[in-house]
């Protein structure tokens, strides 16, 4: 992909830290960020999706030693609850992963984290919900992806006594989102007057104007108001503003 002009790569798995277990030798997912690394050409590494059981300091300090890796992870987090993560048989609780968020950011301090939330899994109370609220305001997330707890036929969940209310999955999914949105917004504001580098994929008409949109590293989305063609090319600039909740004036 790198020799066929690809610029921006994502390694995708349901968990890719779950990638070389059944190999040994020493072969894990670090392992692989590491030959990755070394592949010739400008190139940018993402991955999805890290499971917070398998994350630990050897995934961190390869991140932060290869130069190719974006400095962002995604790295579900489901609930602020203990009890409720060992209902749904996630394997950590919330003090583990709040420690592998401290671990992250101490080794890369720029780090950018985006996360997954699901609300009303069987049980989960109103006091147990606000936790998670007061959890996602503490980590600060750039993204966070908002999911209601549907039943899936076959699981345990879907037989589990103590179903939330659809209203009341609605209403604690309503919260989450405009947190999130909040958060995100506050998250981009914070390159507003910096110097950066994107990656431009397409044009776009925002408004009644033509830009080239693309990607930070950070990958927060930019748009660079031009007449030139900017596919595929890395182009250096400054953050000058919002120009939609969304998006990011370069110039």
């Amino acid at each position: 992909l790198a020799q066929a002009g690809y610029q921006d790569i994502t390694l995708l798995g349901q968990n890719v830290n779950s990638y070389g277990k059944d190999l040994g030798l020493g072969v894990d997912f670090a392992w692989l960020l590491d030959q990755v690394n070394a592949i010739p050409g400008e190139v940018l590494i993402r991955f999805m999706t890290s499971h917070p059981k398998d994350a630990g300091a050897r995934l961190f300090d390869t991140m932060a030693a290869c130069e190719k890796v974006a400095p962002v992870l995604h790295l579900p987090f489901q609930s602020g609850s203990s009890r409720v993560l060992q209902a749904m048989h996630r394997g950590y609780t919330r003090e583990h992963y709040l420690s592998l968020v401290d671990e992250l950011r101490a080794r890369i301090p720029e780090i950018v984290l985006t996360s997954d939330v699901i609300v009303g899994f069987p049980g989960e109370t109103e006091e147990e919900f606000e936790h998670t609220k007061a959890y996602l305001e503490h980590i600060h997330f750039y993204e966070m992806h908002i999911f209601k707890y549907s039943k899936r036929k076959g699981t345990r969940a879907a037989v589990m006594p103590d179903q939330i209310d659809e209203q009341i999955k609605a209403a604690r999914s309503e919260k989450l989102i405009a947190l999130g949105h909040d958060m995100s917004k506050e998250f981009r504001k914070f390159y507003i007057g910096k110097n950066e580098e994107a990656l431009f994929e397409e044009k776009a008409v925002i408004g009644d104007k033509e830009y080239f949109v693309g990607y930070t590293k950070e990958y927060v989305k930019v748009a660079k108001e031009t007449a030139e063609n900017l596919e595929n090319q890395i182009v250096s600039g400054r953050i000058s503003g919002m120009l939609t909740d969304e998006i990011l004036l370069f110039e």
